[in-house]
């Protein structure tokens, strides 16, 4: 069976719940709502994450984060215990605020990315807390409204969400608005709970009867296909003893000389092309050469665990087409 202990990936989606003991009500007023997301813009800008959606709720709430420089868990702690501390004393009570530890799932982007964001972001509609989406669209507990530009909140990464809509801003949030809508109505999805391989086995009871290798994909823990299945999984028990990061800098440093880019641009954001092409040749040859695993690249150059692998294939496939030319 699944393992309980959380899977702490930098570099790799993770979608977060956490709920209050015995059903209490975290979130008992505006003041505590603001205070809430005030100590969580300050957390994942000292965690340089990127924080992709969010809601709360009145005894629970969600986030989509990617960790990239500091592991999930230290970012948790400093939230949910600065909050839990900051409640209690406001509202006169003693003992634990959170139900347990929070819960993580971590999540392959491709599949799931814009399916989590919808979803996050509907939790008040199936909650009946909301009841259109022109409400939804001005509703100030949520994501959508930071997205569609009518909250400001400057911690939450917009950009990387409205650019899966399109390349101008009032285009892509018609867009993003128009892909909630369509989900407006879809009610509780079991599917984006996490469970690796279950789902599509037709269950644990189907699942356990395969080889120890198979049924390991269902971990709960993750949200995902096979193959990001195994490679997450690989990532939090390898035993081998990883290469020294200095080859990883020993190779940013011959791809910028042969590139004439200074280091500072291949591991920064920009998409000025020159760089784009030096930032894909030094991320296959990082891989390649050193062994470093996409996480561990995603975080060196803020870039989500499938960005970096799309880069290397990239790369990969410009070196082929470059020796069937010779």
């Amino acid at each position: 069976m699944p393992r309980s202990a959380r899977l702490d990936v930098p570099g790799v989606l993770q979608h977060v719940m956490a709920r209050g003991i015995d059903g209490y009500d975290i979130f008992q007023d505006e003041k505590d709502r603001e205070t809430f997301l005030e100590r969580l813009a300050a957390v994942v800008e000292w965690a340089r994450a990127d924080l992709l959606a969010w809601c709360l709720m009145s005894n629970h709430f969600h986030l989509l984060i990617r960790p990239h420089e500091v592991l999930l868990a230290p970012i948790m702690r400093r939230l949910m215990t600065g909050y839990a501390v900051w409640h209690n004393r406001r509202h006169q009570r003693r003992g634990h605020l959170f139900q347990n530890r929070y819960k993580s799932i971590v999540v392959e982007e491709d599949p799931y990315f814009l399916e989590l964001v919808r979803y996050i972001h509907l939790n008040p509609v199936r909650a009946g807390l909301v009841e259109t989406m022109e409400v939804l669209n001005r509703y100030p507990y949520t994501g959508h409204a930071v997205i569609l530009g009518r909250r400001k909140y400057p911690c939450q990464n917009v950009d990387e969400v409205l650019g899966m809509f399109g390349r101008r801003v009032r285009e892509a949030r018609v867009r993003y608005r128009e892909f909630v809508a369509a989900g407006f109505g879809q009610g509780v999805r079991g599917e984006l709970r996490g469970g690796g391989l279950v789902r599509s086995a037709g269950g644990w009871a189907n699942l356990l009867r395969r080889k120890r290798e198979e049924w390991e994909l269902g971990d709960e823990r993750v949200l995902g296909g096979g193959e990001f299945v195994r490679e997450v999984l690989g990532q939090v028990e390898e035993e081998v003893p990883r290469r020294p990061a200095r080859e990883v800098r020993e190779i940013l440093g011959e791809v910028c000389r042969e590139h004439g880019v200074g280091e500072e641009l291949v591991l920064g954001r920009t998409r000025r092309q020159g760089v784009v092409r030096a930032r894909e040749e030094f991320l296959l040859r990082a891989h390649e050469e050193a062994g470093e695993s996409y996480a561990a690249l995603g975080r060196l150059c803020k870039m989500s665990h499938t960005s970096v692998r799309a880069a290397v294939e990239r790369a990969r496939s410009r070196r082929a087409e470059k020796a069937k030319a010779v």
